[in-house]
Formats: structure tokens, sequence, C-alpha cells
């Protein structure tokens, strides 16, 4: 079965938050099993959010490491240690920069019908794609196989999410304009980044929410 023309014919999905359990719960159990406060994680992190953003690229990736790892503009070692030199432990030892971003995605678990879900979306003629910012993590690609159309990895694509470049490539990738994409995300700022360029955007916040709502965009049972 194909979706009939005049409704949306591209699906764009984040993978965590949207593939995976929440980030916060897994983010939480890495602070929790590498004994740091995870509030002092949080407030490290904001301390390099600017208040406005830099005309040049430069000089934004010096202020803010988290956009330029997820750009690619910086190596992973480098994040990690830049990150561990602001935790601290609750004993007062430092955290161990290496390995670090894997063990921040450690507990990131998969979630089989979300999967499952862009699976039949894509058996049913829509078009698939991965669309998620990057930390230099690892990504379970083994099990895509079959289930995207195309992948974008911010860190492979020197984009980021909610820069308007990379959702106006994922449409490209997919042959399609932005207004025949629908984009999901777990993350409000990305979702108004997606809508901005005509794309329909889905926050997510459970399956069957998501679910309904891209039967209802697509005209198709995803159940």
């Amino acid at each position: 079965m194909s979706v009939e023309s005049g409704v949306p014919r591209g699906l764009l999905v984040d993978w965590g938050g949207v593939l995976t359990s929440g980030l916060e719960d897994a983010l939480r159990r890495w602070a929790e099993l590498d004994g740091f406060d995870f509030d002092s994680y949080l407030q490290a992190v904001m301390a390099w959010l600017p208040a406005e953003t830099p005309s040049d690229a430069v000089a934004e990736a010096e202020l803010n490491p988290v956009h330029a790892l997820e750009r690619g503009q910086l190596a992973v070692p480098d994040f990690e240690r830049k990150l561990a030199s602001i935790l601290v432990r609750r004993d007062g030892s430092p955290v161990p920069a290496e390995g670090l971003i894997e063990r921040m995605f450690a507990h990131f678990e998969h979630q089989p019908a979300m999967n499952a879900l862009v699976r039949r979306a894509r058996q049913h003629g829509i078009r698939t794609a991965l669309l998620s910012n990057s930390w230099g993590n690892t990504y379970p690609r083994d099990a895509w196989d079959g289930m995207f159309d195309d992948i974008l990895i911010s860190g492979e694509v020197g984009l980021r999410k909610p820069e308007p470049e990379i959702f106006l490539l994922a449409a490209r990738r997919l042959n399609l304009k932005p207004e025949d994409c629908v984009f999901v995300d777990d993350l409000e700022l990305n979702v108004e980044g997606a809508k901005a360029l005509g794309m329909t955007g889905i926050l997510h916040s459970s399956y069957d929410e998501t679910r309904r709502a891209l039967e209802s965009l697509f005209g198709v049972d995803l159940t």
C-alpha cells in the first residue's frame, strides 16, 4: 500500500529519546554510576550555552563545546576532557575523561515499538530518515537494516539540529520538499526548527501519541 497524494511523503525521526528511552533517565543513571550530582552536570553544560549565537562558527565552537561536538568540529577525546574537568564526584575525586561518552550513552534503551513503527511507515511507501545530533556515541546501525532510506548524523554532515540547513539536507536526500516531511523529536526546540521550514512537527512523548499523530497525517494504519 502506498501513501495517497496530498499527504506527507517523508518521515524524519530523532534517535535519542524517540527510538530510545528518555534522555533524562539515562543520563541520571550515568551520573549515579560515575558518582557525581546530575544537577552539577546540567549546570556545567548550560554554562556553555551563549546568550546569543555568534555569527562566526569558529567563535561559537569555542563558546559551546556541545554544539562543536555535534557538528564534528571537536574530537570526542577533547570534549571528554573538557566535560570531565568541570565535573567532580561526590567524594571529591575527578571524573575519568576516557570513555566518558560511551558511559554516558550506555543506558539509552532500545524502544522496539518505536523502531517497528518506523519500519511499518516505510512499508507503506513513506520515505524515512534518521536525523540525530551525535555526541560521538555509538549507534546500533546493525539494527537499522531496511528501516531508513537515509541516515543523517550531525557530526557526519557538519550540521546540527535545529539549524535549518540540516532539515533542508534531510528533505533533499529523500528527494522531497520540506513541506512533504513530518519530523519527530523529543526536544521542542528541534521541532520548532523543522516547523519554521514548513515541515510538520511532532513533539514525541509516547509511542501511542506519536503513532496516532502519524496515522492521522499519513492516512495509513500503523498498528
